[in-house]
This record gives C-alpha cells, sequence and structure tokens, in this order.
C-alpha cells in the first residue's frame, strides 16, 4: 500500500511540473530583446542627463578632446572628465587629454 501510494504520488507530482519544462527558446529569447532594449535605453538616458548637467553645472574645455575625442568638463575642484555612454563621469589627467582637431 505504501508502495502505491509512493508511485501515485510520483506520477501527480511529475504530472504537476512537466508543463514547467515545456517553454519554447522564443519566449525566453523575447524576453532578453526587450531587457538588453531596456538597458540600453537606460544608459543613453543617463548620458544624456549627465551630459547636460554637465554642461550647464561645469566649464567645457575648448581647446582640448579626450583620449577618443570626447567633450572634456573642468568641474569645480578644477579637474578634467569626459561623460562616457553610461553616463559616467570618467576623470583624465590634463596630461592624458589631446588637442583639437582643427576644422
Amino acid at each position: 500500500m505504501k508502495n502505491l501510494f509512493k508511485v501515485a504520488l510520483f506520477a501527480a507530482g511529475s504530472f504537476m511540473i512537466s508543463p514547467a519544462f515545456a517553454q519554447t527558446h522564443k519566449d525566453s529569447t523575447l524576453g532578453h530583446k526587450i531587457g538588453n532594449t531596456a538597458k540600453k535605453v537606460g544608459h543613453k538616458t543617463s548620458e544624456i542627463a549627465a551630459k547636460g548637467a554637465a554642461g550647464v553645472a561645469d566649464k567645457k574645455y575648448a581647446d582640448k578632446v579626450g583620449p577618443d575625442g570626447q567633450t572634456i568638463y573642468i568641474d569645480k575642484n578644477s579637474h578634467y572628465f569626459y561623460v562616457n555612454k553610461k553616463g559616467h563621469r570618467i576623470y583624465v589627467k590634463k596630461a592624458n587629454l589631446k588637442d583639437k582637431p582643427a576644422k
């Protein structure tokens, strides 16, 4: 009797759990794409907001650019920085700045 009860309980449990394993790959890929897109939108929003705030509160360094041609800002403590693609301030030394290319 105990063995019959164990078998019945196991069968019922396996029937209840099996739909959870029946998901297709398409469903999980869509969620991944939505998550990545939301992350990209968030990074771009952060970048634009940080550049706007830096443009208002800090001074632009007109004669120099960053290592990859980024706009350089000078904060209230005379530190040089640029804003990366995620909206973070990346501080650089004055020696690492490059001359702005002539137009």
